[in-house]
């Protein structure tokens, strides 16, 4: 516990300096007279990406969809062509049913190398009944408005102004925009490969999923995110006549299976730390199908269970905090009842994105832009509320900050909005990011 202290004493002091640097030094720069007309191309531009913004979102892009999410690839390719970009469409192999990812880039020798990170697909497939375009002028509900076809578009706005005055001249800039965000392929070493090789190519990393607010209300950036897998634990009993638990035949399964779990409960409990319990299958005879999320029993209540099958997920801020979750629970595990016996096995969807110095620092930058732009100052989301993301593939590798998208609401359900006006405010305050970061 004396190193969890110390990590999360660590961790806090990063997230105060990160709201004071923002709130206190953000101010201590001005714009030059080609950020003044950077952020007055952004403005120009602001409808057409708005017009650009509407024809991607008519387009269904499901992540099991995949003509349609190649069909929003090529509507955007278009757009990074235009600005002088490579681009090239990466396939997925066939097995995987998944429809593969956009990725453009410019290459030169100035100033540092960046990612832009976004994603194509969205969680209504094609047979969604949600609107996919409603707009009261203000804001626009439909599907993936603000995650995250907003921020795409946030990511072209911000590009179109920086080509407009040679900015992009002898710089490297780099952007994946993954078909499958929402459902990642498996192998994910497959489905990241050309991700992870971008990052590999790159300095810092910036991901347009949605911006968000801290509890304060004020603007916010995401510097850390939690990791997201999995657990299993499967247990074997002996099984009999009910009239001989506790004695002579043990247990049984689902004593042994509420026991960890709620060792797990007992002992486990910290900051940034969750291990939901999510299904618990049991009986005589019990299996479950991943594939369709269900499972099935057979059991009699005068007979002592034999097999019990509990599936939950794991999150954590770092490896750290991971590696020392899965050593307890293992530990917790190999203590088994009387006639049973416990296994567990874990899997990692998403590898951590831990909050660091590094992180911290562009997220300075960011803030720093935006206070200068007139737009104030943004601080650090707390990194345990927000969900799982494609930046974690590559924030171990190099520095990177997300949430710099659109802000709206209600993503993954049928009152998924978008703010219009966070369109041409977010692109305005990456463009001079970018602008900063590649000089």
């Amino acid at each position: 516990m004396k190193t969890h202290s110390r990590l999360r004493r660590g961790l806090a002091a990063l997230i105060i300096l990160g709201a004071a640097t923002a709130s206190g030094t953000a101010l201590a720069q001005s714009l030059s007279p080609e950020e003044a007309r950077l952020v007055a191309l952004v403005r120009q531009h602001t409808p057409a990406a708005l017009q650009l913004l509407e024809r991607s979102v008519l387009i269904n892009s499901g992540t099991l969809n995949p003509p349609g999410v190649c069909e929003v690839g090529s509507l955007f390719a278009r757009e990074f062509d235009a600005l002088g970009f490579k681009t090239r469409w990466v396939d997925m192999p066939a097995e995987m049913r998944r429809a593969g990812h956009l990725v453009a880039e410019r290459t030169g020798d100035q100033g540092k190398r960046v990612l832009l990170i976004g994603h194509l697909d969205t969680v209504f497939e094609k047979d969604s009944p949600v609107p996919p375009w409603q707009s009261d002028g203000r804001r626009v509900r439909g599907q993936g408005v603000s995650d995250m076809k907003g921020g795409d578009v946030i990511v072209l706005l911000a590009l179109r102004a920086l080509n407009d005055i040679g900015a992009l001249q002898g710089r490297t800039v780099r952007a994946v925009f993954t078909g499958d965000e929402e459902r990642v392929g498996s192998p994910s070493e497959v489905a990241r490969a050309a991700l992870i090789d971008a990052a590999r190519q790159s300095d810092v990393a910036l991901a347009f999923e949605g911006a968000t607010k801290d509890d304060q209300g004020r603007d916010a950036a995401t510097i850390g995110r939690r990791a997201s897998g999995g657990w299993h634990l499967s247990v074997t009993a002996r099984t009999g006549h009910s009239a001989g638990v506790f004695g002579r035949d043990g247990f049984g399964a689902v004593y042994e299976a509420a026991r960890v779990v709620n060792a797990f409960r007992e002992q486990l409990i910290e900051p940034d730390l969750t291990f939901n319990a999510a299904t618990l299958v049991a009986g005589t005879s019990a299996q479950w199908d991943d594939a369709e999320s269900q499972g099935k029993a057979f059991g009699k209540s005068n007979v002592i269970p034999r097999d019990a099958q509990v599936r939950g997920d794991l999150r954590y801020l770092t490896a750290e905090q991971g590696a020392r979750a899965r050593e307890r629970m293992q530990a917790i595990v190999e203590q088994s009842l009387p006639g049973t016996r416990s296994r567990i096995s874990f899997h990692e969807a998403y590898p951590p994105m831990a909050p660091t110095p590094g992180n911290l620092k562009v997220l300075e930058a960011y803030s720093r832009a935006s206070a200068d732009a007139g737009l104030g100052p943004v601080v650090a989301f707390p990194p345990g509320q927000r969900g799982a993301g494609d930046v974690q593939f590559v924030a171990p590798l190099i520095d990177s900050l997300d949430g710099l998208g659109a802000a709206g609401g209600g993503a993954h359900t049928p009152d998924e909005w978008l703010e219009i006006a966070s369109i041409e405010r977010g692109a305005i305050r990456a463009a001079l990011l970018i602008y900063r970061l590649t000089r």
